[in-house]
């Protein structure tokens, strides 16, 4: 099933179409991020069949300008870099040594096989979480578990309580699950800085004889 077609039937479910509901009368009353054809972006540059590492996060950045359908990512000329990708990049840094990179736009991991999704696709602007428990959660539930079905080797990398809810969905021996607190100023501190999960990531893929992501 590709991307396209899950995301097809899953539109049909009453909870989407719910969802839906939602987001049109939020279009309308608010500023809402991503822009609408950008929500499924992720899905669009990272087809499953080549997804080998996914990256989970909470909702998108509310800050307009910000967010463009893929997590933690930013246009190139966002500055500055948002604080929880400065921490990202800290972290691979810390992995992996080499330059910090100019700009926050991650498409290239997506085009290495690198999914970059949050549990809730959209958010108000300038309100954080402002999109939770309305169908987004289950909808990304319903994504986990489409490619815990997929038999190539994926690492997960679930950072915040959010996205470690989706580990109930994880159960395929080809799949690593890797666990941190969101890299967000407030708990970065907390376990994320020295979780070395891109590397960890990048060994699991060596171990099954895979191209490494070149972070």
């Amino acid at each position: 099933m590709t991307w396209q077609e899950f995301i097809r039937t899953e539109s049909q479910q009453d909870y989407f179409l719910k969802l839906q509901a939602f987001l049109e009368d939020e279009r309308q009353k608010f500023v809402i991020h991503p822009k609408e054809n950008e929500v499924f972006q992720a899905f669009e540059l990272t087809p499953i069949e080549q997804v080998k590492v996914v990256i989970l996060g909470q909702d998108p950045y509310p800050t307009p300008g910000h967010t463009h359908g893929l997590a933690f990512s930013v246009a190139p000329d966002v500055r500055p870099i948002p604080k929880s990708l400065q921490n990202i990049f800290k972290e691979i840094h810390q992995n992996f040594g080499g330059e910090t990179p100019e700009n926050g736009n991650l498409t290239r991991w997506t085009k290495q096989g690198v999914l970059l999704i949050n549990t809730v696709l959209t958010v108000r602007s300038g309100e954080a979480n402002s999109h939770a428990g309305r169908g987004w959660e289950r909808f990304t539930d319903a994504v986990i578990e489409q490619l815990n079905a997929q038999d190539q080797v994926m690492a997960f990398m679930l950072w915040g309580k959010n996205a470690q809810s989706k580990t109930r969905f994880l159960n395929h021996p080809k799949h690593l699950i890797l666990q941190a607190p969101h890299p967000s100023p407030l708990s970065a501190y907390r376990g994320f800085f020295g979780c070395e999960h891109f590397r960890l990531a990048n060994q699991w893929l060596e171990k099954y004889g895979l191209p490494q992501i070149d972070w």
